[in-house]
């Protein structure tokens, strides 16, 4: 019954929001604002399997690869400025000023440096996404319990063991939650360096039906973006509980005390 309920709660507003958006536009003769049945059919005739293995794959190809560098590298660098003071304050001014350049910005950049290959489009997905990973990390590993640190100091616990069962454990759920927001970057930054420099992706397509005035395909491909947002929300979420299944048992015990 808890699933069902769960269930219901999750769709509800969207299946909600999507009947009033039929309701609303179902007499439109605008055609820059279709009604949803022409975009839905637009949908059904604009993203096949051949237009998704041209332009759906290769971007979310792009936006794994640049994903896990970013998760990869904030991780690293947030625990080593997070374990040491005088790295910290040597790297932090540094930080600050490449974290406060937008990534769109520096993608005529990285074409100068990498060309108008797909590098590109990594290593500004990349960029965008490290910053939430790399200030969480940081956090999480500044904010580690004090008792514990002693502990293993007291036992003789360094090197790989310390770094994995107290430094990592320890700032794990925010990493995660860094993780999530640069998820969501991720999509944005993907989008905007494939409409910038791209001859395939999401991003490129959508921009060329909008060029086309193929209306009702662009706001299909609107909708698309959504619903792998959509997709990758839960994926994340379910990878989530399985990573960090022992701290949300932590907080429901003490909540039960």
């Amino acid at each position: 019954m808890t699933v069902l309920r769960r269930t219901l709660l999750a769709l509800g507003l969207p299946l909600l929001l999507v009947a009033a958006w039929w309701l609303a536009s179902a007499g439109s003769t605008d055609f820059y604002r279709p009604p949803l049945s022409a975009i839905l059919t637009a949908f059904a005739d604009t993203w096949t399997w051949d237009r998704i293995r041209a332009d759906v794959l290769p971007s979310l190809g792009r936006l794994a690869v640049g994903y896990l560098i970013a998760l990869v590298a904030g991780v690293g660098l947030g625990v080593l400025v997070g374990s040491n003071r005088y790295v910290r304050a040597y790297l932090e001014p540094l930080l600050e000023f490449l974290r406060a350049i937008p990534p769109p910005v520096l993608v005529p950049v990285f074409i100068l440096l990498s060309g108008l290959g797909d590098r590109t489009k990594v290593l500004v997905i990349a960029f965008g996404c490290v910053w939430p990973v790399l200030l969480n990390t940081v956090e999480g590993v500044r904010g580690r319990d004090e008792v514990l640190s002693d502990t293993c100091r007291t036992y003789g616990i360094s090197g790989a063991l310390r770094l994995w069962h107290l430094i990592l454990r320890s700032a794990s759920p925010r990493i995660v939650t860094g993780a999530r927001q640069a998820l969501a970057i991720a999509i944005i930054v993907m989008v905007i360096s494939e409409m910038i420099a791209a001859n395939n992706g999401l991003g490129f397509t959508v921009l060329q039906f909008q060029r086309g005035f193929q209306i009702p395909a662009m706001w299909s491909g609107v909708l698309l973006l959504g619903l792998i947002g959509v997709l990758l929300a839960w994926g994340f979420r379910w990878a989530e509980g399985r990573m960090l299944g022992w701290y949300h048992g932590q907080r429901a015990g003490r909540r039960e005390w």
